[in-house]
């Protein structure tokens, strides 16, 4: 944000972010970047006078401290302590931390994602109505996957979308929305779905200084159809040719609630010799990528790199890591919008993406009132990473 003009774009109201207990790190790094860099521009600009002063711009701390207590069986309350009148209050929340716990009956449970959704509503109920304007930034959107009604059954995500904007939530940020058509459950509510793929891009163009970027080399896979528009994107912009997988269901039968898989097939141009960037916007159990790497693998791939935006890994890193000691798969990259456990960042295939600084450009420029369509569209940005991958590699 150091080209924002300090002189003509001031604030809507003071900055203020509530990082929930959920996502404490990813909050403290977000803070620190606005700061730093708020600090930075007004330096720069020369402007450290009272006018910028009585707008907080020079503030040495944006988190709100709040504590969210339970009683004995269970029950909680949120509790914000300090004021929050008139701020332009932003708060992140990460639904799927299971690492959360809470005492109930004497026991221990984790946190559930409706356990979460429900503190930051009480978060939401807390602030009673005093802030200027409510963000809520949900990087995993809560029951995204739950968005559209096949049978009897509910739209839990929808619901949740109104639930919030009717408590007084003017904007819902997410990121790689499984279906981001679910904002039709709120159309007069501000709604952005920010992509990670600059920061999936630059990551594996630093991580791989050698690897060539062209449809001889390079290729990019959905692991399903249901993925083919991400996959069309990278490959478009990258040059390369792109592939996927078809799954054939059986939809006569339901098991786990789910209809099995009955045949897969590939469908994309020879994969012998060439490096893969498998593409998907989670890993839940991981059954579906490491299947999908298999299979490239089985085709005679030379590389194969996973991309996620979420590693939820929901059946844990055993079979994963037993994956990886059969060679099915090089490296797995996915970012910190959401929990990473300890155990995962010291794997010798992880990679984690930081998004701590993409998060704190959106808050401060929509605490600037300036329009986000530049940060929406990475377009240009990757074109440049590209363009500048292919000068050194002596493409162009």
């Amino acid at each position: 944000m150091s080209n924002i003009n300090y002189h003509d774009s001031l604030l809507v109201a003071p900055l203020r972010i509530i990082a929930l207990n959920n996502c404490k790190e990813l909050g403290e790094k977000v803070n620190q970047l606005i700061i730093e860099r708020r600090h930075k521009a007004l330096s720069e600009a020369g402007i450290r006078n009272s006018s910028f002063k009585m707008q907080e711009y020079d503030r040495d701390d944006y988190l709100v401290s709040y504590d969210c207590p339970r009683f004995g069986t269970g029950e909680g309350r949120a509790v914000i302590n300090q004021s929050i009148r008139g701020t332009d209050l932003f708060i992140i929340a990460d639904t799927v931390n299971y690492s959360e716990l809470f005492k109930m009956h004497g026991s221990i449970s984790q946190m559930s994602p409706d356990d979460h959704f429900m503190d930051l509503k009480r978060v939401i109920m807390a602030c009673g109505g005093s802030p200027r304007r409510i963000t809520v930034i949900m990087p995993y959107l809560y029951e995204g996957r739950q968005n559209v009604r096949m049978a009897n059954e509910s739209l839990d995500c929808a619901q949740a979308l109104q639930e919030l904007t009717e408590m007084g939530v003017e904007t819902i940020i997410t990121f790689d929305a499984h279906d981001s058509r679910v904002q039709n459950a709120i159309p007069i509510h501000g709604f952005d779905n920010f992509y990670t793929s600059y920061q999936f891009i630059r990551e594996i163009f630093d991580r791989n200084p050698d690897m060539p970027v062209d449809d001889k080399h390079l290729m990019i896979v959905s692991p399903d159809e249901g993925g083919m528009g991400r996959a069309v994107y990278y490959a478009s912009l990258l040059g390369v040719n792109m592939g996927t997988f078809y799954r054939r269901k059986d939809y006569s039968i339901t098991v786990n609630g789910d209809h099995p898989i009955v045949s897969v097939e590939f469908l994309g141009n020879d994969l012998a010799g060439k490096n893969i960037i498998l593409l998907d916007d989670m890993i839940a159990s991981g059954q579906t990528i490491m299947d999908a790497a298999a299979e490239l693998k089985k085709r005679g791939a030379s590389k194969v790199i996973i991309c996620a935006t979420f590693g939820l890994f929901s059946n844990g890193l055993d079979e994963i890591d037993a994956a990886y000691e059969k060679g099915l798969f090089d490296n797995i990259y996915t970012t910190n919008l959401v929990h990473v456990p300890n155990e995962l960042l010291h794997k010798q295939y992880y990679v984690n993406v930081d998004m701590s600084a993409y998060i704190s450009l959106i808050i401060d420029t929509l605490n600037h009132d300036t329009s986000v369509n530049n940060i929406l569209d990475a377009t240009s940005r990757i074109q440049e990473l590209v363009e500048t991958r292919l000068k050194e590699q002596g493409s162009i």
